[in-house]
């Protein structure tokens, strides 16, 4: 079952998962529909092993006994496993998931949150939380990708495209902060404004949790 499980996961990083069917996951291995019915009932289980199996690629994050860095390491390791994979954001932000590796994964991310507040509702919006800031970072940076494969261009050719339309606009002097941003501001590596947000919504957590 697991090398139908890893040409799905290929198939899903490589084309989306609207790309993967048993059909295609089975034609791809070189077998026939019928083989993978024989170990997977339908595209919805196979999905769920996919998601799973995702969850399952990197060990779960040593505890470093402190819960802003053990909520950290949670959190950058999700990260790492959705840029992975671009299309697991969608299937993380709906249900949990149920497999075994992505409820060992919970559980070691609720006793992060845990150590924070003994309240097991209040370490579950905490966590929530984190996973929501990690969830909406990978969608904007995934975004990005997606328009560069949609135009063709990178983000520098992007830019630099556009540039006498921005300079125009600037010039008018009505938007003297976005002027401020594009003339001023610094360009920052993705992980660095990861990071910056993270750190924005520990220190938050710690704020309001009075840790």
């Amino acid at each position: 079952m697991d090398q139908y499980v890893a040409a799905a996961l290929a198939v899903a990083d490589a084309e989306g998962l609207a790309a993967v069917s048993m059909r295609r996951v089975a034609g791809d291995l070189g077998s026939g529909t019928a083989s993978l019915y024989r170990y997977i009932t339908n595209r919805d289980e196979l999905v769920d092993l996919m998601v799973d199996a995702a969850q399952g690629e990197d060990p779960l994050p040593e505890s470093a006994g402190d819960w802003r860095a053990d909520l950290g390491a949670v959190a950058h390791a999700l990260r790492a496993t959705l840029l992975r994979h671009p299309w697991l954001a969608g299937e993380l932000a709906g249900r949990p998931a149920l497999g075994p590796n992505s409820l060992r994964r919970s559980e070691a991310a609720l006793r992060a949150a845990v150590a924070l507040t003994p309240d097991i509702t209040l370490a579950s919006q905490a966590l929530s939380a984190v996973h929501a800031y990690v969830l909406g970072s990978v969608a904007a940076q995934q975004a990005l990708r997606r328009a560069e494969q949609r135009t063709g261009l990178s983000e520098e050719e992007w830019q630099r495209s556009v540039g006498p339309y921005i300079t125009e606009v600037l010039a008018a002097g009505e938007h003297p902060m976005l002027a401020r941003r594009v003339l001023e501001a610094e360009e920052l590596d993705p992980d660095v404004e990861f990071a910056f947000g993270l750190d924005c919504v520990l220190d938050g957590l710690a704020a309001r949790l009075g840790r």
